[in-house]
């Protein structure tokens, strides 16, 4: 998992605050700071926050937007979708 920060707020772009958070937050993945959109741009995004889902070959599977709650309906469905996901043969390249 890697996480992607783009900053939707001024104070969001300092690299401490971001730092801070991922501290209180507990997040054990790497987060990678966005100040210039440029990862924003790649995914057409346009709504904070979304969660991208990446398959093995490194295609984007699925998307979801919106905030997501531990056992609301969403989290399901992205649960649903990361064991689609892990269950899928890998390709050889």
């Amino acid at each position: 998992m890697i996480g992607i920060h783009s900053p939707e707020l001024a104070h969001e772009r300092d690299r401490a605050a971001v730092a801070a958070k991922v501290v209180e937050f507990e997040l054990d993945h790497p987060v990678l700071i966005d100040n210039d959109f440029r990862y924003w741009d790649a995914l057409g995004n346009r709504v904070w926050p979304s969660l991208y889902l990446i398959d093995k070959q490194g295609l984007i599977r699925f998307r979801f937007i919106g905030e997501t709650y531990a056992g609301d309906t969403q989290a399901r469905r992205i649960e649903r979708a990361v064991e689609a996901l892990l269950a899928e043969p890998a390709r050889e390249r």
